[in-house]
């Protein structure tokens, strides 16, 4: 092999990990969606009696969704050091409360200033809030810089030995020094051009975000085809966490206009995909309809309900790898169709049946009632499709594989399903959030 393409090779390596370190802070979202949803007014805010409690649930979520820069730094710094430890977070924190503090020095923090309220009269913005949430000045993008540094620098130097007289300060305990002089230099930098950086930022976010048919439906589509090299995290985190105030953390605001990049997920979570694999089902082989029947639709009832829908795309991701292309692009049309038609709906997990019923009263949701027969109608294109193009082009799903050394196909295709399964069941978050979810969403999404 070249060396340049050992070079590709580890870079691309680098990025998968990179993706996989995401998936620690993000698996924080489903308990900060569930307890700031929970403490709405139109939930257990609706009551007197009930009404302290939700303010408890508001603040306990809220505070996670305002510290997601912290929980990023933290969890990318243990997710992206190799053999990374408790220490690895210690030096994180301090790493990030240095950068943190630094760049405040230049670009002090600034409070959102109103929140929207459903009430008879319509959506009404509010000029401040009960209780403060805090806008970084870099958002979550601090996070990301902060884990990163950290790991690199764990790395490098948690076995470094000192003299005798500084041996207390040698290995692990060295490395949130450090860490901390690194990040104060950066804090700097990052400070001074933080007007720059933040027009950057916002150019982009506005750039993704201006058109919500197009830029809803490429998204889509580009989440799907990166899932399966790992990389579709570094498509999700900035839409979620970073442009424009992020997605995610404006649907549970109360942005009415949040959700661009969530909302086509519901439908083929929660309708097209089982489907797909009611399709696979019905054309696996007459003695393997058995086996695969149980696979597939305890799959389809994942991803109904949670939104995991790992299971089932990598059931036919590599081996009927044109399947996988005809979802992501229809996964693109439901994000335009969506977003076209108006309707809005968030997760904090993924785009299943749970986050449905949980956030389609959300101050935010807007005519989440049409996911359901826009669902029913993905559900039935993509039976149709998946079942025509599996048998008109012979693919290989689970349950056709050809026999091997003669076996008796009733168990040949058993261990290699039982493993597509396991391993797609490990791969699983908001995809997915997202997830959006599994995949998209799942936040995993």
């Amino acid at each position: 092999m070249s060396d340049r393409a050992q070079g590709n090779r580890r870079g691309l390596a680098g990025l998968q990990r990179f993706g996989r370190s995401l998936m620690l802070p993000i698996a924080t979202l489903p308990a900060a969606a569930l307890l700031n949803r929970l403490g709405q007014a139109d939930m257990l805010g609706r009551w007197d009696a009930t009404s302290g409690i939700a303010d408890v649930f508001v603040a306990a979520g809220g505070g996670l969704f305002d510290w997601l820069p912290l929980l990023f730094a933290v969890g990318i710094a243990v997710g992206f050091a190799r053999k990374g430890d408790g220490s690895t977070g210690v030096a994180a924190v301090v790493g990030f409360v240095v950068f943190s503090k630094v760049v405040q020095v230049f670009a002090p923090i600034e409070e959102i200033e109103g929140y929207y309220e459903q009430t008879p009269d319509g959506m009404v913005e509010h000029t401040e809030w009960l209780l403060q949430p805090i806008k970084w000045p870099y958002s979550v993008l601090s996070g990301i810089v902060v884990g990163l540094v950290t790991a690199v620098l764990w790395q490098r130097f948690y076995r470094v030995k000192l003299p005798q007289y500084l041996a207390f300060f040698g290995g692990r305990r060295f490395v949130p020094i450090v860490n901390s002089v690194a990040l104060l230099l950066l804090g700097v930098v990052f400070g001074l051009a933080f007007p720059v950086i933040d027009a950057g930022i916002q150019a982009a976010g506005e750039a993704a975000t201006s058109d919500a048919v197009i830029g809803g439906g490429l998204y889509g589509m580009l989440n799907r085809l990166l899932i399966p090299v790992g990389l579709h995290q570094l498509l999700n985190v900035p839409l979620w966490f970073v442009f424009d105030g992020g997605d995610i953390n404006n649907f549970f605001a109360g942005d009415p206009n949040a959700g661009a990049f969530m909302t086509g997920f519901f439908p083929i979570f929660m309708f097209a995909l089982p489907a797909a694999a009611l399709a696979i089902w019905q054309t696996a082989k007459p003695s393997q309809k058995k086996l695969v029947g149980g696979v597939m639709l305890s799959s389809a009832l994942t991803a109904f309900l949670t939104g995991i829908t790992e299971p089932i795309e990598f059931a036919f991701m590599f081996v009927a790898w044109p399947l996988y292309l005809i979802h992501a692009v229809l996964t693109g049309t439901s994000m335009m169709l969506a977003n076209a038609l108006d309707i809005h709906l968030g997760f904090g997990f993924s785009a299943g049946g749970i986050d449905f019923l949980l956030n389609m009263t959300a101050p935010a949701a807007n005519k989440a009632w049409l996911l359901i027969p826009i669902g029913l109608v993905y559900a039935a294109i993509y039976y149709v499709v998946f079942r025509w193009v599996i048998t008109k082009w012979n693919l290989r799903t689970p349950g056709r594989e050809d026999d091997t050394d003669g076996a008796d196909d009733s168990e040949a295709p058993s261990k290699a399903d039982a493993g597509t399964a396991a391993d797609a069941s490990a791969q699983t978050g908001p995809e997915s959030a997202g997830g959006a979810g599994g995949s998209a969403g799942g936040t995993g999404t």
